[in-house]
């Protein structure tokens, strides 16, 4: 009998309606939208303005669309991760707000913060918890309102972030499908090149943390490219060294959506073409822990049942991982 896996057996997804696209950031600030996709890629991204409706409401809408379309009740959801930066609150953890949102009364629900590779993270710690027979029903989400924590005078961030949110379903698999392997990894030794220093216990919030924008997003551009190419590229082709896998066999690379160029290393590095690379930072920016499972729930429909999918990102920490999958069905969603 096959081991018992972790598979994923639905997806769900949320984006905001309005599109903040290079053109209007062109208004903001001294850029270009010539400037912004040779550099990055992307077009446009989508913002939640809405000052009311924060993570947990994104997190939700993709989980109902999950539920809906697996014909699913809550009730029987087990557990719910929320991969995040940009929790609701400090306290309560973002999940359990969107567990009982949409009704899983029956679940435990708890964040996780690894930046970028949040959703990596909680798909890995998800998987635990159904290979070990403890859960049936596992929920993660990746969720981020990435435009509260953004200076839209900065023209080196703001042009590199969106909002949304997207989830998977994890259930038990018995037939050689699911999550395979992963490898993750965290170096916090450079941790001040990617970080938002106001807010913590560290540098609480104060008239001087809010006069020093301590409460946005700071990232160190070339430290952090010049690790992240190395990390997603090397990881990820080191789980498919590892597990005797040739870019022949593998039918997409899911990279977290951060920047063409590192995307492209990291298929070059995979012996892959970028045929076989799932893109949409072109239409949505970098959602932070959102843009894997944004990924999956654009190209759902055309995944088959034993396509070997990898997933490989980098993130604030630093961290970054990569995870192998053989996807367990066709189509929209498992029966």
């Amino acid at each position: 009998m096959e081991q018992r896996r972790a598979a994923i057996t639905a997806i769900g997804h949320f984006l905001p309606e309005e599109r903040l696209t290079n053109a209007d950031l062109e208004k903001l600030v001294d850029t270009s939208d010539e400037w912004i996709r040779t550099r990055t890629g992307i077009r446009e991204r989508r913002i939640l303005r809405d000052p009311d409706k924060a993570t947990s409401y994104m997190a939700s809408k993709a989980a109902k669309e999950l539920l809906q379309k697996r014909n699913l009740d809550p009730s029987e959801i087990d557990l719910v991760i929320v991969a995040t930066v940009t929790p609701d609150m400090f306290f309560p953890a973002t999940a359990c707000i969107v567990a009982a949102e949409i009704g899983a009364v029956n679940a435990w629900a708890y964040d996780i913060s690894a930046a970028c590779s949040g959703f990596l993270f909680a798909l890995s710690t998800g998987t635990r918890f159904i290979e070990s027979g403890k859960h049936e029903k596992v929920l993660v989400i990746g969720a981020d309102k990435m435009s509260t924590i953004v200076d839209y005078s900065d023209r080196t961030t703001c042009v590199l972030f969106g909002d949304g949110a997207a989830c998977a379903l994890l259930e038990p698999d018995s037939s050689g499908h699911g999550i395979m392997d992963s490898i993750e990894h965290s170096d916090g030794s450079q941790w001040s090149s990617l970080c938002m220093l106001g807010g913590g216990s560290l540098n609480p919030s104060s008239p001087v943390t809010l006069e020093k924008k301590w409460h946005y997003l700071h990232q160190e551009g070339q430290p952090v490219f010049k690790a992240a190419v190395k990390g997603m590229a090397d990881v990820a082709a080191d789980l498919v060294e590892r597990n005797g896998l040739t870019g022949d066999d593998i039918r997409y690379l899911v990279p977290h959506q951060a920047n063409l160029r590192i995307i492209d290393a990291t298929a070059r590095r995979m012996g892959i073409t970028m045929e076989k690379v799932m893109l949409n930072i072109e239409r949505y920016g970098n959602t932070t822990a959102a843009t894997i499972p944004l990924c999956l729930a654009d190209w759902e429909s055309e995944l088959r049942r034993g396509d070997n999918i990898v997933l490989a990102a980098f993130g604030g920490g630093f961290t970054w991982g990569a995870s192998w999958l053989r996807w367990a069905y066709d189509g929209t969603s498992a029966a």
